[in-house]
């Protein structure tokens, strides 16, 4: 199966995977409260245990340059997303946290998996990481109406940069860990997609779906997000040899994700728009159904 038609396949397994949510959510089996903590649990324990799972390989020269390789590209595709967004949404807080930061850890983790295996999650941990840091220290100051302040203690403490430090760790260490902690970390990793786009079901059950479609401000956001950053990605990662392409492919996935969740989430906790960024979520994961097929489908051309 081709490279597109494989991530059309995820993308509509994806989609199903959330209109179960929104079913759910609708007929009052599944709570705003009960969405929130799968959210939790996705946060938590999920992607960390996904990413610790991916680093548990051997250490080679070749991997380590991958991972340093990755890690440079991320923090470069990263910050041009920030540009542009803050470029196109100078006075819009919500526009911009929704365009500059994708869904890399819901949407990202599990299209990277189908399209290029599990093995490949390892070059978008340092993207996963980073994306989490930068709203850490831009994104969250920004919702807030703040100065950009870095505080340590709380990028200590976030789940994911623990999940970085532990398996970079085992990586590094190469400490044997035992067959049945491998098991766990497996099947856990497997609750990725399914928990995700639960949670993205409930965010569309909540949406006004018909003022959404009607509402051009969202198109705008949503063409910063899925055209402008994923072609600006694209050209950086052309740079990089043929012999890397699989690294290239899963950063494009992973900056190519609709808005990312925490756009919602952040909104609600520092008392912005929520309805508005529940239709960010909802409008680019809903588009992202097509362009996501069409952005790999030109890389692979490009990249041939």
């Amino acid at each position: 199966m081709s490279m597109e038609l494989t991530v059309i396949q995820q993308t509509a397994v994806m989609f199903l995977m959330m209109a179960a949510g929104y079913l759910l959510f609708r007929s009052k089996k599944i709570t705003v409260e009960g969405s929130r903590s799968i959210a939790s649990t996705l946060l938590y324990l999920v992607i960390p245990s996904v990413i610790i799972n991916t680093f548990l390989a051997e250490k080679s020269a070749e991997k380590l340059q991958a991972l340093l390789l990755s890690a440079a590209v991320s923090i470069l595709v990263l910050m041009l997303a920030v540009i542009a967004a803050r470029l196109v949404f100078p006075d819009s807080p919500i526009d911009d946290f929704a365009a500059a930061f994708s869904n890399a850890g819901f949407i990202g983790i599990p299209l990277v998996q189908s399209v290029l295996g599990n093995d490949a999650v390892f070059y978008i941990s340092a993207f996963i990481v980073f994306i989490n840091l930068f709203q850490w220290i831009y994104g969250a100051p920004m919702m807030r109406n703040e100065k950009i302040e870095f505080i340590p203690r709380k990028l200590l403490i976030n789940p994911v940069v623990i999940g970085m430090a532990i398996g970079l760790f085992l990586f590094f260490t190469q400490i044997p860990v035992p067959g049945i902690i491998r098991t766990c970390l497996s099947s856990i990793q497997n609750l990725n997609a399914p928990l995700a786009m639960l949670v993205l079901g409930v965010y569309l059950a909540q949406t006004d779906i018909s003022s959404m479609f009607r509402t051009p401000a969202l198109y705008k956001m949503a063409a910063v997000r899925l055209l402008l950053i994923p072609a600006l990605t694209m050209a950086v990662l052309s740079i990089l040899p043929s012999e890397l392409n699989s690294l290239r492919i899963a950063i494009l996935i992973s900056a190519s994700a609709p808005a990312g969740a925490n756009a919602a989430v952040y909104a609600q906790v520092y008392g912005g728009n929520y309805s508005y960024a529940v239709k960010c979520v909802t409008l680019t994961t809903i588009l992202s159904i097509i362009t996501l097929p069409v952005i790999i489908g030109i890389s692979s051309v490009l990249w041939k």
